[in-house]
């Protein structure tokens, strides 16, 4: 084209447009997550930290993730000769991902580093992960989870844990037994159960050295897992099965993919309906306590459904506030304007909150049964994966109004990402069925909710207003036992326990709005009504670190 035809072409200068965040560290440029880092002595992994921060900010990365959700998977039932072979394709951007996720160790780190405190540091890796693409976290999370439940039967551990362990990612659709590196699932919800496991109709029989499995399980995120977990009825009760996907002379296990789920997010990531038609399966743990059995995995994902879901929020918060930064109205950039500079500090608020609660928990996978954090991690994992679950739709939808409309289009990541916020609070256990295990937690074992209680205790003397709030809690608890007022218990509980991680390790700014707005009710019931004598500037530059 000419010179004068590219004048011509051209009908107006572009200016005044958002400068897009690109090539950010996630480590590095955070400084929340940094002094979580140094306040739970995770100094000794911030190289690898650091590493990965970069890794999952890169423009590489973000583009990746835009082609695994772009093009997401597809089901292949038949191959072209007619055989049916019931194989997940995936766009390559979605291995490139796995491929250096599990490279990283996102999903066997806190199994493999043989250090103090390896599963808090794997949380930490699976919260940047998360940031780089949470859609893969699904088959890593489950993958890492699988080994609390596979230790079970130290037989089946020792046989299967170093090919699940390893740092290589094998793709191909074959026997586990021929593989480099696997991926396990997990396949539990039937249609007329859902999180009612005690109705699963699926059975199971003795047969071929094993078991033959039939039936029909609703969800099954993950099929071209390698092995999976599933429940099943013996004659015994129901009953935790490890099933290959595919068998040692290279055929599909009897498994029957009837369609691939077309959900509102999560698009990078394969879930299923699918039927057992004589699956093969080997037992896993004693007959009649499968639930038992699974649920030691399910403890492990509800955690990680916290984690994902604050740095969710994170990565929501850095691109509103780079947009308000590189954007001006009515004579000032956006991050000046009153009211956006409220809104901004309102989510940089529930952002840190949300990434200190979840990885003080992840402390309680590394420490010894009947210490205090063990005992915390049974009682907080639920209260925390409720709240921050619940609180990152809302969150995202404000950071994404922050964009105006262009957050709205799916050229930008707050449409994918605010697609993806509900997610966690659905699964492993949507709001209900956490708080009823909040509810028995407390119920049932005292040492836990003696953990809880002795944790609020520390940041007894910081803040009359924290220390009021407190003083409540015990009739919250007691309130709860009927049930109908058990939410806002739960919600009550959790905040208490964000606010006292933020009274000891965060700045005083955030401290004091935080407890101001969540606990000392200077606060409407939208994002940004913060109280006028909010730090606004001094909390807004924490969150936009470097």
């Amino acid at each position: 084209m000419s010179a004068i035809g590219a004048t011509a072409y051209a009908t107006h200068e572009v200016f005044n447009q958002a400068t897009p965040l690109s090539d950010f560290d996630a480590f590095g440029g955070d400084v929340a997550l940094k002094s979580a880092v140094r306040a739970f002595g995770l100094d000794g992994f911030s190289a690898k930290f650091a590493d990965i921060g970069r890794l999952v900010g890169s423009d590489e990365v973000q583009a990746l993730a835009r082609d695994a959700n772009r093009f997401g998977p597809t089901l292949e039932s038949h191959d072209r000769l007619g055989h049916r072979v019931d194989r997940i394709a995936f766009h390559p951007a979605y291995h490139e991902l796995m491929r250096r996720a599990i490279a990283a160790e996102t999903h066997s780190f806190g199994w493999t580093a043989k250090q103090p405190k390896a599963h808090q540091a794997r949380a930490v890796l699976a919260y940047l992960w998360s940031q780089g693409e949470v859609g893969i976290m699904c088959p890593l999370l489950m993958t890492y989870a699988s080994i609390a439940s596979l230790r079970v039967d130290p037989a089946m551990a020792a046989r299967w844990e170093p090919q699940i362990l390893s740092r290589d990612y094998d793709p191909r659709p074959i026997a586990p037994a021929q593989k480099r590196g696997l991926t396990v699932g997990m396949a539990m919800t039937e249609k007329q159960g859902g999180s009612d496991l005690r109705q699963i109709t699926t059975t199971a029989r003795p047969g071929d050295g094993g078991y033959l499995i039939t039936g029909h399980k609703w969800f099954f995120s993950a099929p071209q897992s390698d092995l999976f977990l599933t429940l099943a009825r013996t004659e015994a009760g129901i009953t935790c099965f490890l099933a290959p996907g595919w068998l040692p002379d290279g055929t599909r296990n009897c498994l029957v993919i009837q369609r691939l789920k077309d959900k509102c997010g999560n698009r990078s990531n394969a879930s299923s309906e699918v039927e057992f038609r004589d699956l093969w399966a080997e037992r896993l743990g004693n007959e009649g306590q499968g639930i038992r059995t699974i649920l030691a995995m399910g403890h492990v994902t509800r955690l990680d459904c916290a984690i994902s879901s604050a740095a969710m929020q994170r990565l929501a918060l850095i691109h509103a506030v780079q947009h308000c930064a590189t954007r001006s109205a009515f004579q000032k950039r956006l991050i000046d304007q009153p009211l956006m500079t409220n809104v901004l500090a309102d989510l940089a608020l529930e952002a840190e909150a949300a990434m200190w609660a979840a990885l003080r928990l992840a402390s309680g996978l590394d420490a010894a049964p009947g210490t205090h954090d063990h005992e915390l991690n049974r009682i907080a994992t639920p209260l925390v994966k409720y709240w921050v679950c619940k609180r990152t739709p809302p969150a995202i939808a404000e950071a994404m109004e922050c964009h105006g409309g262009n957050g709205y289009v799916e050229d930008a990541i707050l449409a994918r990402l605010y697609r993806e916020a509900p997610l966690n609070g659905i699964w492993e256990g949507s709001g209900n069925v956490i708080c009823l295990d909040v509810l028995r937690a407390f119920e049932r074992e005292r040492t836990a909710a003696e953990a809880y209680f002795a944790e609020l205790d520390a940041a007894r003397g910081a803040d009359r207003r924290y220390d009021a709030f407190v003083d409540t809690l015990q009739g919250a608890v007691a309130d709860a036992a009927r049930q109908s007022g058990l939410r806002l218990a739960v919600e009550r509980l959790a905040l208490a326990l964000q606010a006292s991680l933020l009274l000891r390790f965060s700045s005083p700014e955030v401290a004091d709005a935080f407890i101001a707005s969540r606990l000392g009710g200077e606060h409407g019931r939208a994002f940004g009504t913060l109280p006028n004598a909010t730090a606004f500037a001094r909390i807004i530059e924490r969150a936009r670190g470097a």
